[in-house]
């Protein structure tokens, strides 16, 4: 995806969150509910203005980074030949909180959405995406699985982000599923957790390896 597409897309995202806001407004209570905990109880509120502006300036923020940081990439970690892939995570990263912006506010207004179950469906959609795309990154220090041993090593960071495009795309997929079969929330953030943590290890042995290699 080209950046101006990206931005475009950015900018409906703003509107429709700012749109929704504005229009629920005046059904929102004076504190409203914005964090569950595991077992989805409501356990954060936040004053009803400060709720309403929440997802399109953190949209916008992104947005704003999405355009801001392959200006500032160092020499040999530019973001420019995985622009394409950039542009999609990112506004995959904004479409996440669109989604639990959306529900927070109708979930507010009096509307039964189950926030916690849309913020979860929305973040398995989005580990999907990344690891759909995680094997088209290439070294860089914004995105991606930025260890010492993938960042020192072309090798090394190619074949994490192949393992580990495999595993955040099978967390993702295993979110989704565990959250519309009812699994509860443990299940999907312990593949969450397992993803990460997994690549992070498996970039370190691979390391070894290739160093004993040489």
């Amino acid at each position: 995806m080209k950046s101006p597409q990206a931005l475009w897309i950015s900018v409906a995202f703003v509107l429709i969150a700012a749109g929704a806001a504005v229009w629920l407004y005046p059904a929102l209570p004076a504190q409203v509910p914005t964090h569950w905990d595991l077992h989805g109880r409501i356990d954060g509120y936040h004053a009803r203005q400060w709720a309403v502006v929440f997802a399109p300036l953190l949209i916008a923020l992104l947005a704003l980074m999405a355009r801001v940081l392959p200006a500032l990439a160092p020499r040999r970690y530019e973001l420019e030949p995985f622009a394409g892939a950039w542009h999609l995570v990112m506004l995959a990263a904004q479409g996440v909180v669109l989604a639990a912006g959306l529900a927070i506010l109708l979930r507010g207004a009096g509307h039964a959405v189950p926030v916690p179950a849309v913020a979860m469906l929305a973040v398995g959609a989005l580990l999907m995406v990344i690891g759909n795309y995680m094997g088209k990154l290439r070294r860089n220090f914004f995105i991606g699985i930025r260890t010492p041993w993938t960042l020192s090593s072309d090798a090394a960071w190619e074949r994490t982000h192949r393992l580990g495009g495999r595993l955040f795309v099978l967390a993702g997929l295993v979110a989704v599923l565990g959250t519309l079969l009812r699994f509860g929330r443990w299940l999907p953030l312990a593949c969450i957790a397992a993803a990460a943590l997994g690549s992070v290890g498996y970039s370190f042995v691979l390391y070894r390896r290739l160093e004993r290699r040489r």
